[in-house]
């Protein structure tokens, strides 16, 4: 294996040194249980690999990205009853986003992209606040699972270690997902309020009542090639990006007439 010097845990002083990065990616997932046949660290282990290959895409094109470690921990208040979901608090996010932030802009480091791929996790109000304190550093956030229409990749996404995070897992690291007739139906209930199905009123999930495995979407069309299929189509769009956004002056994220 040869050391990706857009990746922080791989590289090292020498590369980092002679590097004007410009922009870094923070990768943030959580640690619950996905179904009976994902592991627990299934949002980290894709971010990882989604965060590494989009870089890689960005460095291609000149750009000189970084992607920092993944934060492992995410907010999971409504599966405290399931065992070793663990939660971080969003006001624990906030601080632990505003000391990277403080580092990066230090350093020069002036664009910051939040690369979220646990649903549970909510950066907008944060990047606000930071930003408001950081008035020098560029942050916006990505959700992974918002960036491609997944319906044109499967039959049934899922909302939860359905089929397209099973594809994922199938193609990054297959070792660590059980056979598919070991997953449950990912079956899940649905709200008794109309407003709540339609989504113009939100609450949030408890995550015991609403499926019997953890899971909330049937994985059982899974595939290793859709998820290689996804995951191309995925970093190369995200990657472009990165590139777009580090070739950009920080001066000049507005057009100008």
């Amino acid at each position: 294996m040869s050391i990706r010097p857009y990746v922080l845990t791989e590289t090292n002083w020498k590369s980092v040194s002679e590097t004007d990065f410009g922009t870094a990616v923070l990768p943030w997932g959580a640690i619950e249980a996905h179904n009976t046949h994902l592991p627990y660290g299934t949002d980290n282990i894709q971010l990882d690999r989604i965060a590494a290959d989009a870089c890689a895409v960005a460095w291609e094109r000149g750009a000189r990205v970084i992607a920092l470690p993944t934060v492992p921990y995410g907010v999971n208040t409504g599966q405290s009853d399931i065992p070793l979901d663990l939660n971080m608090m969003p006001s624990t996010q906030q601080a632990l986003l505003g000391d990277i932030a403080q580092a990066l802009e230090g350093q020069n480091i002036l664009k910051l992209v939040v690369l979220n791929g646990h649903g549970g996790n909510n950066f907008r109000q944060m990047i606000r606040e930071v930003g408001f304190h950081r008035s020098k550093l560029f942050i916006c956030e990505i959700n992974w699972f918002k960036v491609l229409d997944a319906k044109l990749y499967f039959e049934d996404p899922g909302d939860h270690a359905g089929e397209l995070e099973t594809s994922l897992i199938l193609e990054i690291a297959p070792e660590l997902a059980l056979p598919l007739d070991q997953a449950g139906s990912g079956a899940a209930r649905p709200w008794a309020i109309a407003g709540l199905n339609e989504g113009w009123a939100w609450a949030e999930r408890r995550w015991s009542e609403v499926t019997e495995d953890t899971g909330v979407g049937d994985p059982r069309a899974a595939s290793k090639a859709k998820g290689r299929l996804f995951l191309d189509a995925l970093t190369r769009k995200i990657g472009d990006f990165l590139a777009e956004l580090d070739s950009t002056p920080i001066n000049a994220i507005y057009k100008r007439q």
